[in-house]
């Protein structure tokens, strides 16, 4: 990939303006035109006034109303001249993101990304069923400090996650995320894995949460899964209740994208927003990296 289209919402009052930014869920077919197109059909139900909790019925989950329901919530927090915290409730406080490691030909190249990215204490892996321990053995010899944590973005087969698990362990892989298709998972449910399986793919929003739960142990969330904070939260809150791990991720995408993210952030035990440290670009008054560390962001930028 060199680069990231993206869908900008932005919401006037008059006086006061909110914005959302998504880019969709491409492996559901979500596109920019698509996404596009789906804001232009329900923009006079917004102009007359529909609110957060009227577009769960105007709009599916996705990119369209993800955005939507962000500008929804900056616009809500700028004209009651409330934060976001006390809009949800929730208290902020620094979160640390990993640092992703794309997926890379030959082991040695993925372990120089690995070496590279020294400031960084929590790296996750990208990888397919091309040699995944052999790549994960030489991230480890480069990084021995780090906690790491695999992706492997529904690659790898039953038989091949049963015969990484043990490596896994030795090589103190401390999650693995999606390692089987979407709708190709059930075996996990009478599968005990000694390392901890998280749920991307397999848990869009709270409807597949029942599902999701019987073969995970961590539910990934995303907000242009989930179609904005409003049911990202309430999808960390039924989690939560059935005692399940939680992780904020991302589908790329500036510091716009991000805010509303380390919302969620607040609630997780792991936190994936480097979306703005891959790209060229970022909002100059986004959200403050420091290495892993990412402070909480100015209200001034969104909510």
């Amino acid at each position: 990939m060199t680069t990231s289209d993206i869908l900008v919402v932005q919401l006037g009052d008059g006086e006061c303006i909110g914005r959302g930014e998504a880019q969709g869920v491409s492996y559901l077919g979500e596109t920019l035109q698509s996404m596009f197109e789906q804001i232009a059909k329900v923009a006079d139900r917004v102009r007359k006034g529909a609110g957060r909790d009227d577009l769960s019925e105007v709009l599916p989950a996705g990119g369209a109303r993800n955005a939507l329901d962000c500008a929804l919530w900056d616009l809500e927090a700028k004209r009651s001249g409330k934060t976001i915290w006390e809009l949800t409730g929730i208290e902020p406080r620094p979160v640390t993101t990993v640092f992703t490691i794309g997926i890379e030909a030959t082991a040695a190249a993925m372990a120089r990304k690995a070496a590279a990215a020294s400031d960084y204490s929590i790296l996750k892996i990208k990888l397919d069923d091309d040699a995944p321990l052999e790549k994960l053995a030489a991230i480890r010899a480069a990084r021995p400090d780090a906690e790491l944590v695999v992706d492997a973005n529904q690659g790898w087969s039953f038989d091949l996650l049963e015969q990484v698990l043990a490596e896994c362990l030795t090589l103190n892989v401390s999650m693995i995320e999606q390692p089987l298709p979407r709708g190709h998972d059930a075996v996990l449910r009478d599968f005990d894995s000694p390392v901890t399986l998280a749920a991307d793919e397999s848990c869009q929003d709270t409807a597949e949460l029942e599902s999701a739960a019987s073969c995970y142990d961590m539910i990934n969330i995303k907000l242009d899964k989930t179609g904005g904070l409003t049911e990202a939260l309430s999808l960390a809150r039924a989690a939560k209740s059935r005692n399940l791990k939680l992780m904020v991720g991302n589908m790329l995408g500036t510091s716009l994208a991000m805010a509303p993210s380390f919302v969620v952030a607040q609630l997780c035990d792991l936190v994936d927003i480097d979306g703005p440290l891959l790209l060229k670009y970022d909002h100059p008054n986004g959200l403050v990296y420091s290495g892993g560390k990412v402070g909480v962001f100015d209200r001034g930028f969104w909510g």
